[in-house]
């Protein structure tokens, strides 16, 4: 199980982020009242889709001993909120010398990221509050 903690003070916006080894900002743009400090929540999202994605094809590709020099991901995430709708568009780039089997075989790995799978299932989210803090 992943347990990542936010934080958030006074000072709009920036959020601190934290798991037990690592701690990152987040922030929302200037045009919204933030500092622009770090990723804003959407990025994050379409973050962990791009580098899950990454590596898994890394993955895949060196337990096949494939000739993978490197992978590009770029997701764009939109909302439409009059249809209640979020739309990902992700392009993989795939660099390296392999031929057109393993590269077909490694945009259906693509779709196996553990990522993916979470973002294409259902998903249910449980909120409750606690009193005296975390």
């Amino acid at each position: 199980m992943e347990i990542v903690n936010a934080h958030i003070g006074k000072e709009l916006y920036k959020t601190t982020i934290q798991t037990a080894t690592n701690t990152i900002i987040s922030d929302e743009p200037e045009e919204v009242g933030g500092k622009n400090l770090g990723f804003n929540p959407k990025e994050l999202l379409a973050a962990a889709l791009s580098a899950c994605t990454s590596a898994t094809l890394r993955m895949y590709a060196d337990r096949k001993g494939w000739d993978l020099a490197e992978v590009k991901v770029e997701v764009q995430l939109e909302r439409d909120m009059k249809e209640n709708k979020s739309f990902i568009t992700r392009k993989v780039e795939l660099l390296g010398n392999l031929d057109e089997e393993q590269r077909a075989k490694l945009l259906v790995i693509a779709n196996s990221c553990p990522i993916h799978k979470i973002l294409t299932n259902p998903i249910e989210i449980t909120t409750s509050l606690v009193e005296d803090g975390l």
